[in-house]
C-alpha cells in the first residue's frame, strides 16, 4: 500500500516597485529584524488584512496553521499527537571529530601565537 501524495504547496511569484524611500525602509526593516524581505512583505499584508478586514469567526486562523510545516520526509507522522515529547525531547550532544592525519600541518587554532 503506497502512502498517499500530499499536493504540493503552491506559491505565487510577484514582482513589485518601490522608490527610494520605500527600499531603504525596507533594507532598515530587513536590518533590524533579521528577517527576509519576503517574510516582512507577508508580516505586512495579514496585519494590514487585521485591521481593515476587521473581526472574523473563531478558529480563522487554524486553516493558515494546516500544512504550514510542509510534507518533508523528516516530519513525523505522530507529531500532532504527541507534540510535547517531540518540543521537549532531550538533543542529542554533539561529539568532536578527530582532525585527520593527512592535513597540512598548520597553526593550530585555540592556541594563541607567540608574538
Amino acid at each position: 500500500m503506497t502512502p498517499a501524495k500530499r499536493p504540493k504547496r503552491v506559491r505565487e511569484q510577484l514582482q513589485l516597485y518601490l522608490d527610494a524611500p520605500d527600499k531603504a525602509l525596507l533594507e532598515e526593516l530587513v536590518r533590524a529584524t533579521g528577517l527576509p524581505r519576503t517574510e516582512l512583505f507577508r508580516r505586512g499584508l495579514r496585519s494590514l488584512a487585521q485591521t481593515t478586514l476587521g473581526e472574523r469567526a473563531p478558529g480563522w486562523s487554524l486553516d493558515r496553521l494546516v500544512g504550514a510545516l510542509g510534507d518533508g520526509p523528516d516530519i513525523p507522522a505522530d507529531l500532532a499527537a504527541h507534540h510535547d515529547a517531540y518540543l521537549y525531547a532531550p538533543q542529542p550532544r554533539l561529539r568532536r571529530v578527530a582532525e585527520p592525519d593527512h592535513l597540512p600541518a598548520g597553526p593550530r587554532r585555540g592556541k594563541p601565537r607567540p608574538r
